[in-house]
């Protein structure tokens, strides 16, 4: 029954996904930003209401309040597509940090671009680093928020964590508060995978990172904060539904939950995000 409702959902949701885009394409452009907000936020409430009537995967997200009306930066974990559509529905005037590929796509890239997203060659590593800032600093002057996935790519839940440092470069330079996201969107919505989990995903954020950090000291604390909640809303879940699959990863996190282990099962070298 699981994986029929599963592939229900995918059907639904990736029809819903491509007809919002095709039926808004004619008039969407010339929208104004507020109108143009107001479809891509129904998008992802409608996408959340599928997974929970056809998935029977609740949503939950928790203190979203700690996120400043003006501009921040959002820093989240990221384990699935799910991270992606909460903070579009819940994060004011997002504008995410995205690998270049995915501008390439005929229609979501006009979409995204129209949006003020900030496309990053990830084989090119630091030598993005000044594009990346002018469409940050960019983004901070229309009073919007930026939202990265330190990680750079999504990981599955219990992989070692890596941070990169193009985080700690937009804290620097931008002098913004950083509001970590803890999350455990994987046990529920696997990567590459098709199956989804009944049950509740939940996300949470975390009191602000205020700006004046060194690198090390600011890495070590968004990293320690991040996984430490992560890892508790993992527990809530197996609390929540025992019999939840687990994967060698999380068992091996819910046995030894050490914050620091050699990082390993990551994106193929040249891919990782900045």
């Amino acid at each position: 029954m699981i994986t029929l409702r599963s592939v229900l959902f995918q059907v639904l949701f990736y029809t819903h996904l491509i007809g919002q885009l095709l039926v808004n394409l004619p008039v969407f452009f010339l929208r104004s930003e507020e109108a143009r907000w107001r479809t891509v936020k129904g998008w992802a409430r409608n996408s959340l209401w599928l997974l929970r009537h056809v998935a029977g995967t609740h949503s939950v997200v928790e203190k979203a309040d700690l996120v400043p009306n003006g501009p921040c930066i959002v820093a989240a974990k990221h384990q699935s597509f799910w991270d992606v559509i909460v903070l579009l529905l819940v994060v004011e005037r997002p504008t995410f940090i995205l690998k270049k590929e995915l501008m390439g796509i005929p229609v979501f890239g006009w979409y995204a671009r129209t949006m003020g997203m900030i496309p990053v060659d990830r084989s090119r590593r630091a030598a993005v680093l000044p594009s990346l800032l002018a469409g940050a600093r960019k983004a901070v002057a229309e009073g919007r928020q930026i939202v990265i996935y330190p990680e750079g790519t999504r990981s599955a839940p219990g992989t070692a964590p890596n941070y990169r440092p193009g985080i700690h470069y937009l804290y620097a330079e931008l002098g913004l508060p950083v509001v970590p996201v803890a999350l455990n969107s994987g046990l529920f919505w696997p990567r590459q995978a098709v199956r989804r989990e009944p049950g509740t995903i939940r996300a949470e954020f975390l009191e602000p990172i205020q700006p004046g950090l060194e690198r090390e000291p600011f890495i070590s604390e968004l990293r320690d904060r991040i996984e430490a909640r992560s890892l508790d809303l993992v527990k809530r879940a197996y609390a929540e539904r025992p019999d939840l699959p687990k994967s060698d990863l999380v068992a091996r996190l819910l046995a030894d939950p050490d914050p620091h282990p050699v990082v390993e099962e990551r994106a193929p070298a040249g891919t990782q995000g900045l």
